[in-house]
Parts: C-alpha cells; structure tokens; sequence
C-alpha cells in the first residue's frame, strides 16, 4: 500500500487492476471468474463482510432460476430467454446471456459444494416457480443464497484474494475517456478507523476496473424486508456519471418485519389468518373479509399467495394481490399493525376443505394437510419453516405468537444500466447483481441469483481479455482523486463542525425521515402527486445537505452515515426523478407498483359474470393497467450532480433485441479460435 499526498493529506492508496465493491454471491462470483480466468489481482472491499441480502435474506423456499437440467420435459437457452425476454422493458442480449450461461453459472456453484437436489442419475430436479412455463426452478431450502455465498467466499479466500471490511463507499473517482468518462479508482472511508485519531480514515483504491456488487439501494425505504446492514450504494454511482435502468420497476411483497424475512411460500399455502390490531396491539380483527366476503375465495386466494408472490398488480383486481392492497390498507391507511396467526383457521374455527378452489385443494390434498390448524399444517409440510422464527433474534413461536407482517420493498428490478456483457456506459464500471439493471418488469421467481452469477461471469470474462492494463500512475491519480477527497473533507469538516459547535448529530434523523417518505409516498401505492411531493422533498434536502447535515466527530457511526445519508438522498432523487417521468411518459400500473389513476377501476367482489362489481375501496387503489404499452422500450436515467440538487435527464429507447441465432459451427469456432468470446 502507497501513501500519496492529495488534496493536502496523506492518504493511503491500495492500487489493483479490479476492485470487487460488496461482498454478497455476484460479487464473490466475480472474484472467483477472475481468478480462474487468469486475472488474480484483485481487491474485494465491503461497509460489512456479513451483511447483505445475499447472505442474510431469503423465503422457506429459496430459489434459483437455470435452464432445465431433468426430465422428459424439452427447453433450450433461446426458449429461456424468451421467458426472460417477455418480462417486459428486458433487453434481449442480457436474456439471453442470463440463458446462455445459466447451467454454467449453475454447474460451478455446483462443483463448489452448494447442495442443489439431484436423483439418483445425477439430474439437477426442478418445479415451477412465478412466470415459469417449465420447471426451471431448485433450491436448497431458505438459505440458498448465504449456502452460494459461504462457498463462493471459501474459493475467494482459498485463491488469497484480499476482502477488506469495514469500507464505506464515498465516491468514484473517474477521468476522461474519449467524449466519455472511465473509472479510475474509489474513495472509502475506513468506518474501522477513529476520525480524530492520528491514522487516515480515508482509504484510496486505485483500479482500472470496479466491479459494483452492492446490491440495490435498499437504504431508500423504511417498509423492507432487505436485511439490516444492506444498503446499497447506488448515489455514488449516479455521481460519477453511470446511467440507470428502469428505476422505477420495484417489487413489493408480503414480510414479516421482526425478524425481516420474507412469507412466501409454505407460509401463504397453509391458509393462516389475517390479523389486524392498532397500534398498542388492542382492538384485534380479521380484515380479509371486509372486502372478501366469500370465504371459499378468500382461503383459496391466501393459499394463491405462496406462488403468486410478490405483489402483481395484474392480480390486484380479482387475484391474489388483493390481499397486498388490503394489507397495505390496514397498516398505511389506517395506521393499524397486520399480524398472520397461524394458531387459528380464518373465519372459522374448523377448517372446511370444501371450499376451496379445485386447485388448493388437489395440492393440500397431495401434501396430507387438509386438517388442522394453520402451523399444524405448516409443521407437516415444512417443518425448517416453522424452526425458522424459532431460531432467529427476536425469537417468534407460530404456536403460540402471532408474526407481524407487511407490504415490503424486496427486489430493484431496475438498477444502474449495463450491456451485454455487464459493462456500463462509464468505461471499467460494471454493475452486477442487484446492483446492475439487467431485469424487466417482471421475471421469474429466482432470475435474479441466475442473473447475479451470470453478470458476474460475464464481467470477469470481459475485464481478463480486453481491461487487464496498468491503472493511472502516481501524478495522474492524484488529479483525478483530487477533487473526490477535496468534496469529502469539505463535507467532513463541515457537519463535524457544526456538532462542534453545539448542533445535535442529525444523521439519524435525517435517514428515518428519507426512508420513511419513501415508503409513503414512492411504495407500491403511489401516484403523480405523491411522486412530485417527495420529489420536493429530497430535492430540498439535497440541496442543503451540506449546509444542514451534523455528525459527531469522535462517533465513528455518525461519520459514516453522513455519508450513507447523502448516497441515500441521491438515490432517492433520481429514482424519484425517474417515475415522475414515467407518469409523465403515459406509464401506468405494471409490476408490483399501483399508480393511482382516478379513471381507472378498483379491485372487484369475485370472479365471473354477476360477480364484477367494483370493492368500496378506497381511491387510492383505483388503477389502470399498462398493458403492455411500454414493454418494448427502456427508460435511461442520467445524473449529474451541481447547483441544487442536480440535474437528472432521460432517454427512453427501444429495448435491444433478442440477438439472432447464426451459430454454424465451423464458423463460430473459427472465429472463437481468433478472438475467442468477447468482442
């Protein structure tokens, strides 16, 4: 490690041609490739080694998404992809990539020890998940993602790659290139070292590449099942000058929220009753059957749940997301608490098998639990499920307590942009895993560990065989980082101050009020008017940030969150920014997302003739379906940081299609032998 004196400080300066950013599977992924692929030196650096969604979140059934390995059943990467593909607003080329390379990705975590299921013949079993024609789908139970993530790291650490901990992302530092800009290094405040100590809180990697696995910016809402400690850093990206991607395609879906963890599956397919009470936990009732007062439909739509997860809005009029709206009802609306209780059946004590749709009863009837209370049939068909609360901090006993639950960010479909081969339109960037906007609208329930592997291949293929140059040398770099490290001291010194002086540390402060304006105004409900009010809001707050913010100088936390806080901010900004100008583009509902419409419809009474009058509901979940009308182009969002809040721009293009099959062998592997796969 050198020492450089930049902006008048010695500041350390660790130099590596790759910096991996996150340590969750897409980031150890990449590390691993590039190893393999012949390109060791590489630096992993991460806010919190054991933190992430990756390691530390997940469902009773985990999933992850790969090219059908088993059966009689036929599949082919171009049939793959086209499921991908028809997610909506998904460019072609990362289709089929995530297709292409999908038993690739799959077979290597494989041969690292993650115990996918195989019968005896060897073939990888499967089952069929959300938005899957085939049964494309496997797990290892509720920890597949932390199971890929605990092996990949042991290959990481076995191949001597140095993973720094304890690093908060402040800035990219980038140079010009051409009409454009390239990476050129990252600034990181180390949140290990004392402020005010005699040692540099300020750490330098110097790369000509930056892998992004940082997750998405998890940090904007206050309603998510995102794990503690998973943030995302997104702001300092759109800093830099790296575009995103259809920013405004979130998924929301049901969670418990102490512990954070997400109720699909099993969980739903019990049948347990809905609960809600105020706010001191008095005045309990069941609220489903307010608005669904069939009680055959309403235990047949609970059951629907399990794999109708997340929130679809194109299930929100008669369907299973109808139970997210009146959730969100209860506890956004109306200011109530939503419990599941697994102790008792809904609305009657005996459960009636019945009742139920043809469908939930032939898979109960197939499971032997058509009996029962909720958690006695929970505990028959999956009884790590039930463990699960037991084991976790705070401790839930589904016997005996009941699990409070709401409508939760879970996934950012959008992200920061990428090409075919995960490499951003900021030269050496690129953004994999959740970080990275590869997805559509929709995808198929566990695409996105499919998609993490597959990006993080891809990057490390193309970083060993065209990005393998020496970074900047000494003088270049100190002009470049100058102007980074000059902003991050001035910000420093001027919050530190002004606790100094005698303002109270508000970093706090200010994170609680940002999430919590996101998730009222920007959540799954939301609408032009929300969108522009919060719109004012953050542009306010980032505007003065440098002037309002205050953190206490020897408290390393609050150091740290001052810059959480301001990537957070500029986060919500431009995401803000960007459905405002979706509304504005004609966007309407799609997604996990209801854009309040007054034309539009509300959710209705039931299925079928005579059953199609519209729920009293309120306004707010009146709606009009996109369908379709967008899904064969891409938003673009750029942001350029200045006076105010900035300036945030867009294009909205065709999406890149499915590129066409030419695969004639013996010209492929003419031209492999030449230049091999990346050009």
């Amino acid at each position: 490690m050198d020492t450089l004196r930049i902006a008048g400080h010695d500041v350390p300066v660790l130099t590596a041609n790759t910096v991996v950013v996150g340590t969750g599977s897409a980031g150890y992924c990449a590390a691993a490739r590039l190893v393999q692929l012949g390109q060791p030196d590489v630096v992993m650096v991460a806010d919190k080694i054991h933190a992430g969604a990756s390691r530390n979140a997940g469902s009773d059934k985990q999933t992850y998404y790969k090219l059908t390995l088993s059966g009689a059943e036929p599949d082919s990467v171009r049939e793959m992809a086209q499921t991908l593909f028809a997610g909506g607003a998904m460019d072609g080329d990362n289709a089929l990539a995530e297709a292409a390379l999908s038993a690739r990705a799959f077979l290597h975590l494989v041969d690292l020890g993650v115990p996918f299921p195989q019968n005896r013949f060897g073939e990888f079993v499967g089952y069929k998940t959300d938005h899957d024609p085939r049964q494309r789908a496997t797990s290892v139970g509720p920890y597949t993602s932390r199971t890929m993530v605990e092996r990949l790291e042991a290959r990481v650490l076995r191949d001597g790659v140095r993973v720094l901990g304890e690093c908060r992302v402040v800035d990219v530092v980038t140079m010009p290139d051409g009409g454009g800009r390239a990476v050129a290094g990252l600034l990181v405040l180390r949140t290990d070292v004392p402020h005010d100590g005699a040692a540099s809180p300020w750490l330098l990697l110097r790369c000509t590449n930056l892998v992004y696995a940082t997750g998405g910016p998890a940090g904007m809402y206050a309603t998510r099942v995102f794990p503690n400690g998973q943030w995302g850093a997104s702001g300092a990206a759109h800093r830099a000058g790296v575009h995103g991607k259809n920013l405004t395609e979130w998924q929301f879906g049901l969670a418990s929220t102490h512990p954070r963890w997400n109720v699909s599956g099993t969980y739903m397919q019990v049948i347990p009753r809905f609960v809600s009470t105020d706010a001191a936990g008095g005045d309990e009732r069941e609220f489903l059957t307010e608005a669904i007062g069939d009680y055959g439909r309403l235990l047949s739509l609970v059951f629907l749940k399990g794999y109708q997860w997340p929130l679809d809005i194109r299930k929100a009029r008669d369907g299973s997301s109808l139970i997210d709206l009146l959730v969100y009802r209860e506890t956004v609306l109306r200011g109530r608490r939503v419990f599941l209780d697994f102790r008792r059946n809904p609305v009657r004590d005996d459960l009636d098998p019945s009742a139920l749709s043809p469908e939930a009863y032939e898979y109960l009837d197939k499971a032997g639990v058509l009996f029962g209370t909720p958690v006695q049939r929970l505990r028959h068909m999956n009884e790590p499920a039930y463990q699960f609360y037991r084991d976790k901090n705070p401790y839930v006993d589904l016997e005996t307590q009941l699990l409070e639950v709401d409508v939760c960010a879970q996934h950012n479909n959008g992200g920061l942009v990428v090409d075919a081969w995960w490499h951003s339109n900021v030269a050496g960037f690129f953004p994999v895993g959740e970080a990275g906007g590869a997805h559509g609208v929709y995808r198929p329930g566990g695409a996105a560990l499919n998609s993490g592997q597959v990006g993080a291949t891809r990057a490390a293929q193309y970083i060993a065989a065209r990005r393998t140059h020496a970074p900047l040398d000494d003088d270049a770099f100190a002009v470049a980082a100058e102007p980074v490290l000059a902003e991050a001291l001035a910000l420093t010194a001027a919050a530190t101050g002004r606790a100094t002086a005698g303002d109270p540390d508000n970093t706090g402060e200010l994170l609680r009020a940002a999430q919590e304006l996101m998730s009222a105004k920007a959540g799954p409900v939301r609408s032009a008017a929300s969108i522009h009010e919060a719109l004012d809001q953050v542009g306010e707050w980032l505007a003065a940030y440098p002037q309002r913010v205050s953190a206490d100088a020897g408290s390393r936390r609050s150091v740290d969150r001052t810059f959480l806080v301001r990537d957070i901010l500029t986060s919500a900004y431009v995401y803000l920014s960007a459905m405002a100008d979706y509304v504005a583009h004609g966007g309407r509902s799609r997604g996990s997302v209801l854009y309040t419409d007054a034309s539009g419809g509300l959710p209705l009474t039931g299925y079928g003739p005579g059953a199609q009058a519209e729920l009293d509901l309120p306004a707010e979940f009146r709606f009009v379906l996109d369908g379709g009308a967008l899904d064969d182009v891409v938003q673009e969002t750029a942001y350029t940081p200045g006076a105010d809040a900035g300036k945030v721009t867009f294009t909205w293009r065709p999406r890149r299609p499915i590129p066409p099959a030419d695969d004639f062998f013996e010209n492929v592997w003419r031209d492999y032998r030449k230049h091999g796969n990346v050009r």
